[in-house]
């Protein structure tokens, strides 16, 4: 059994379910998940079946595809209703996504997208004591993981988050809420050996729960109201658009989702997506690109809107730039215009410094996802040739200003073009193109190159789904000289990997992997000789109060003190982040 098997369950039943166990059963929780892993699933239409034992069953009743009540989920051993096997198939089943709660007077930002301005409802100056306490809890449930680290937080500790999330949610606080919920997927994903997990990944989410719920306590106005969140990212009116096509690209999830993505932009320069994605991976990607786009009247493909241009009228537009599909939303067929024609030629205009700052607004770790924005550059290039680095292969490129960019693959999946692309690009250097790629977070200049201008100079490519060819590169230039072999990049190299690898440390064995560390004043040194005396004056902090127990008179150790270490591990991974996005924006800086 999978947890892609299993429906998803709503987060307060799997913490109702784990909260009604005997300390006892709490303690053999774990253990349940895992043997009940290896059992056999059946559905049968709304309802799935585990087989516990040859004589036991354990049934999920998930109309819609959730499991919204703890009665839900029943069975058949003589233990039942206070048996281990229901909390275990709650706790191993995929958390559901709340639904939407109703918009209260603590809600300034649940309207419907139709609503006018004067009926949106006023959002108080400060947190409501409820709404504290609820951030308070799951405060405390997130320092409560981190101090346990992936291999101590099981069942019981991702319950009492799911459960402060839950709280949250009906506290109108969906952020925050929804924060709660990454991290238990995160860590239920690290448990369960996901090959797609990464570490980095949970410490953004740690970190970015344990902010908002520690923000929430003093924040007023217009910051509350932001980490208050929405409870949904609504569709707004946006009136008659024209549009024009840039390109398209696939897109391949972890979870087994494929589609596409068409990316298209206004006459003032504002970016919009029309996607397709669903459950199908990388062959469903690869069929939807010739598929007709689901907006309005349009006959268009993806593919053909990559390059045409639509005329659209009772538009509606999410907040990141998504187009609606609603049934008033009219949209035909119109003029395209080329990458080197207005209006699109105005996005290459802008220097690179300044994209990579509005992008880095936009990819920030801990940004207000309700700002908008696209990671997005636009670049002209010359083609250097190909460069060796530890992760693999990239694709040297000189851009305005003399900076040195490496292009990556978007998606190193074989079926997709981009990795043929790419090596092929690099036997043409000296080659002038004009590129659209996504901000990679590093400390050089760093793109996944997406799409790029025809090298004959007619049309572009779309680098993920279209396959270049030898004979669509110009013939060698035997004057342009071989790649150098590293680019002199002198912030790739800077100390603050120091503070970040203890950082990232504590999230695999919980403050135990810091507080046997012993003496780190060689670190800080090096830190404080970089310039970084901030950056030695947090890891310091972190180690010492990762070590420090305190004892009673009678010698006994006393509970550790979670919010402090929380606090500590808090300051160091946010200004970690910060420090590097800074190091990425003047990395881009003109020499």
């Amino acid at each position: 059994m999978t947890a892609a098997q299993l429906p998803r369950v709503a987060p307060e039943v799997t913490a109702t379910l784990v909260e009604d166990l005997s300390p006892r059963l709490r303690k053999r929780l774990d253990a349940a998940v895992t043997k009940l892993g290896a059992r056999p699933v059946q559905h049968d239409g709304d309802t799935v079946t585990i087989a516990v034992d040859e004589e036991t069953d354990l049934r999920l009743h998930a109309p819609g595809g959730v499991v919204v009540t703890a009665d839900a989920i029943t069975c058949g051993c003589l233990l039942a209703p206070a048996c281990v096997h229901r909390a275990a198939a709650a706790c191993a089943a995929p958390t559901a996504d709340p639904a939407p709660e109703p918009a209260g007077p603590q809600d300034a930002t649940a309207v419907e997208p139709a609503s006018r301005p004067d009926d949106t409802v006023s959002a108080p100056d400060v947190a409501s004591p409820a709404q504290r306490a609820a951030a308070e809890a799951v405060w405390s449930a997130a320092a409560a993981v981190l101090e346990a680290g992936v291999d101590g937080a099981g069942a019981v500790a991702q319950a009492a988050l799911l459960r402060a999330a839950h709280t949250a949610r009906l506290q109108h606080l969906p952020r925050v809420a929804g924060a709660a919920l990454s991290v238990v997927t995160l860590l239920r994903a690290a448990r369960a050996g996901d090959p797609s997990y990464r570490t980095a990944g949970l410490v953004t989410a740690l970190a970015d729960v344990l902010g908002i719920a520690h923000r929430m306590g003093t924040a007023s106005g217009t910051e509350l109201a932001a980490l208050r969140g929405r409870s949904r990212r609504p569709y707004s009116p946006d009136g008659s658009l024209r549009l024009y096509g840039l390109f398209t690209e696939p897109v391949v999830t972890g979870s087994g989702h494929g589609g596409v993505r068409t990316w298209v932009a206004g006459p003032d320069g504002r970016l919009f997506t029309v996607g397709d994605v669903a459950p199908g991976g990388v062959g469903r990607a690869l069929g939807v690109a010739d598929r007709a786009v689901r907006l309005g009247e349009s006959a268009l493909t993806h593919r053909e809107l990559g390059r045409a241009g639509l005329a659209v009228s009772g538009a509606t537009v999410s907040p990141d730039g998504r187009l609606g599909a609603g049934k008033g939303v009219r949209a035909v067929t119109a003029r395209g215009a080329a990458w080197t024609e207005p209006p699109l030629a105005a996005l290459w205009e802008v220097p690179p410094s300044q994209q990579a700052a509005r992008a880095l607004r936009s990819t920030s770790r801990y940004a207000d996802p309700d700002a908008g924005g696209s990671d997005l550059l636009f670049l002209d290039i010359e083609l250097r040739g190909l460069v060796r680095e530890p992760g693999g292969a990239c694709l040297l490129a000189s851009c305005d200003g003399g900076v040195t960019v490496r292009l990556t693959v978007a998606d190193d999946d074989p079926a997709l073009a981009h990795r043929d692309n790419l090596m092929l690009l690099a036997t043409a250097p000296g080659t002038r193109l004009r590129i659209v790629g996504r901000l990679v977070p590093a400390l050089h200049p760093r793109l996944a190159l997406l799409a790029c201008s025809h090298p004959t100079g007619e049309g572009t490519i779309d680098l993920g789904l279209d396959r270049l060819r030898r004979a669509d590169l110009p013939v060698p230039d035997a004057r342009v000289g071989p790649a150098p072999q590293e680019p002199g990049d002198a912030g790739a190299y800077s100390p603050l990997h120091l503070l970040e690898r203890r950082v990232e440390q504590t999230v695999p064995a919980g403050r135990a992997a810091l507080g046997m560390l012993g003496d780190v004043s060689a670190e800080t040194r090096r830190l404080r000789r970089a310039g970084l005396p901030t950056a030695a004056g947090l890891l310091t902090a972190l180690c010492a109060s990762a070590a420090r127990r305190e004892r009673d008179r009678f010698g006994r150790l006393l509970p550790a003190d979670t919010d402090g270490f929380a606090t500590h591990w808090l300051a160091a991974a946010r200004y970690s982040s910060a420090v590097s996005e800074s190091l990425c924006a003047a990395a881009w800086e003109p020499a």
